[in-house]
C-alpha cells in the first residue's frame, strides 16, 4: 500500500470516527481519568500522578517550556473574555506547558518547583452562582502554575481567585502534586471549592465526577475549602441531615447524572480494582482513597492509562475480536477521545530539575510509549509546536485558521495518524504497535537510572549541568519517538 493510499484511507477513517463521536457525545460527554498515589504508597517514594486527557473533536497538542520571569510593578493579567484583570504576580515560575488551543479545561503545567496541574470535568448542580467581573475560568490554573511553590500553595491561590471571583464552569476537580503531596481541589460553579489531601500511603482514583465526601474544615492539614460549604447546600435544599445523614460534598453539589453515570462508575471501578487490597463490585460505594495492594509503581500507572477493561465483563470486544476497543458503549479509561496521557514522577529526593519527570505519551496510551520530559529542560525540539510560545501565550483562544491543518512538520499528526490507522484494523495492527511502544518506553527507563547515578555522582549541586543533561536527554527521547512512528 503506497503512502498516499494510506493517508487517503486515514482521512477518511477520521472523518467517519469524528461522525461517530459527534453522533455519541451527548450519551459520553467526558472520559477523563486520574490516578494518584501518595510518596509512602509507591514504589520509589515519589508522588505519581497519571492522568488521561479526554476531549472531543480533533485537536492539536503543543508543547512550550516557559521560563521564569519578573514583571515591570505595573503589568496587569487579563484573566476572562470580559477584560477583568488583576495585578501580575512580582515573579513566575518556569513551566513546562501542554496547550490545547482553544480550549478552557485541557492544559497540563509543570512549574519548575515540581508542582504538577491537570483536571477532570465534574458538573456541579449549581443553576444559579455568584460571580465577580465575570468569573475566573481557564486562567484559574495557569496562574497556579506560574505562582504556587507546593502543592498546598496552589490550592490556597486558587481558592482565594474563587472566593474573589467565582468559577465560570459547571464544576471541576483540579489535581495538583508536588515532590511531597497531592491535594485534589474540586470547585463548584460560582464561589464554592473544597480541596482534600490524600494520604501518604494511599491512592485516589477520579472519573469525571467529585470524590470528596466527607469534609472537616478544622482540619486544615488535611482539608481546605469555602467555609459557608455545609450552610449552603442546606439553604439550596441539596442537603437534609435527617434524611441524608453525616454530610457528603459529592452527594451534596455534584449533578445527580453524573454520580450514576455507566461510564464514571466503570472506570473509577477498573482503576480502584486494578490497585486497590480489597475487591469492589460495580454498585459498591467506592472509596476516595484507599491502601493498595501493593507499593504503586511508574509501570502499574502506565498500565492503567491503556486500560480498555481487558479480563473484566466490560470488555465488549471479546480481546479485541469483536471490533476496536475505543468504540465501544462502555467507555474505557483509553478511549476515542484520549488526547495525551502522562504519568508524572515527583521525587523529593533529588535535585527538582531531574527529580520531577513528566512521562508523556504523545497521544493514544496504549499504541504509543510515555516519554520522559525533564523539568530542568530549558528547550523543545521545534516539531512539537504549532507555532511560537509568544503566540501561543497571546492567542491560546484566537489560534491561526491554518490551527488543525494536517502536517508532516508537526509531530502531533505523526502519532494522531499512526493511532487512526491502528484504529482502522486495532486486533490485527495493535500488537505490533504495543511492542514497539513497550520497547522504547522500557529503554528510556533504563537510559533514565543511568543518567540520574551519573548526574548524581558529578553533578549533583550544578544547576546549570543538570538542566543541560535534562534538556539533552528529553530532546532526544522526543526525537527517537518521532523517528519511531514517522
Amino acid at each position: 500500500m503506497t503512502s498516499s493510499i494510506r493517508k487517503s484511507i486515514c482521512l477518511l477513517f477520521v472523518l467517519f470516527q469524528a461522525t461517530v463521536m459527534a453522533q455519541q457525545s451527548d450519551l459520553h460527554p467526558f472520559n477523563c481519568f486520574t490516578v494518584i498515589a501518595g510518596k509512602n504508597a509507591t514504589t520509589d517514594g515519589s508522588v505519581l500522578f497519571a492522568h488521561n486527557e479526554d476531549d472531543y473533536g480533533t485537536r492539536i497538542v503543543n508543547w512550550y517550556k516557559v521560563e521564569h520571569h519578573i514583571h515591570d510593578s505595573t503589568e496587569r493579567l487579563t484573566i476572562n473574555r470580559d477584560g477583568t484583570s488583576i495585578r501580575q504576580a512580582v515573579e513566575t515560575n518556569a513551566y513546562l506547558w501542554l496547550d490545547m488551543p482553544e480550549l478552557e479545561s485541557s492544559d497540563t503545567y509543570m512549574n519548575e518547583y515540581g508542582v504538577v496541574i491537570a483536571s477532570d470535568q465534574c458538573d456541579s448542580r449549581e443553576d444559579n452562582p455568584e460571580l465577580t467581573e465575570g468569573g475566573i475560568g481557564y486562567w484559574l490554573r495557569r496562574i497556579m502554575a506560574e505562582r504556587a511553590k507546593s502543592a498546598r500553595e496552589a490550592v490556597q491561590i486558587g481558592g482565594e481567585l474563587i472566593d474573589r471571583f467565582g468559577y465560570i464552569h459547571s464544576g471541576r476537580s483540579y489535581f495538583i502534586a508536588d515532590p511531597n503531596e497531592a491535594w485534589i481541589l474540586a470547585v463548584v460553579r460560582g464561589k464554592h471549592w473544597v480541596a482534600q489531601r490524600i494520604p501518604d500511603d494511599k491512592v485516589a482514583v477520579v472519573p469525571n465526577f467529585y470524590t470528596i465526601s466527607n469534609v472537616n474544615l478544622e482540619d486544615s492539614s488535611h482539608y481546605l475549602g469555602s467555609s459557608d460549604l455545609i450552610g449552603y447546600a442546606l439553604a439550596k435544599g441539596w442537603y437534609d441531615p435527617k434524611k441524608d445523614g453525616e454530610f457528603s460534598f459529592r452527594k451534596a453539589y455534584s449533578s445527580p447524572d453524573k454520580l450514576v453515570h455507566k461510564s464514571n462508575i466503570s472506570r473509577m471501578w477498573k482503576g480502584v480494582n486494578a490497585l486497590a487490597m480489597n475487591e469492589y463490585e460495580l454498585d459498591d460505594d467506592l472509596p476516595f482513597s484507599f491502601l493498595p495492594e501493593r507499593k504503586v509503581s511508574l509501570a502499574n500507572l502506565m498500565d492503567l492509562l491503556r486500560d480498555h477493561y481487558e479480563g473484566t465483563s466490560l470488555d465488549l470486544t471479546n480481546g479485541y475480536q469483536k471490533g476496536n476497543p475505543h468504540f465501544t458503549e462502555n467507555d474505557p479509561i483509553c478511549s476515542s477521545t484520549t488526547q495525551y496521557g502522562f504519568v508524572a514522577q515527583l521525587r523529593n529526593y533529588l535535585p527538582v530539575d531531574i527529580g520531577a519527570v513528566l512521562w508523556i505519551a504523545p497521544y493514544r496510551p496504549c499504541v504509543h510509549p510515555f516519554v520522559p520530559w525533564y523539568c530542568g529542560l530549558t528547550s523543545i525540539p521545534g516539531p512539537y509546536q504549532k507555532y511560537p510560545l509568544s503566540e501561543a501565550l497571546d492567542n491560546h483562544f484566537n489560534p491561526p485558521a491554518d490551527l488543525y491543518a494536517v502536517a508532516d512538520t508537526l509531530a502531533y499528526w505523526y502519532f494522531f495518524n499512526h493511532a487512526k490507522e491502528i484504529d482502522g484494523s486495532y486486533g490485527e495492527l495493535s500488537p505490533k504497535a504495543i511492542k514497539k511502544s513497550h520497547s522504547f518506553e522500557r529503554n528510556c527507563i533504563r537510559q533514565q537510572s543511568a543518567l540520574e547515578r551519573e548526574i548524581l555522582f558529578k553533578h549533583r549541586k550544578d544547576t546549570a549541568v543538570l538542566k543541560q543533561k535534562a534538556t539533552e536527554f528529553t530532546s532526544e527521547a522526543a526525537v527517537n519517538v518521532l523517528k519511531l512512528f514517522k
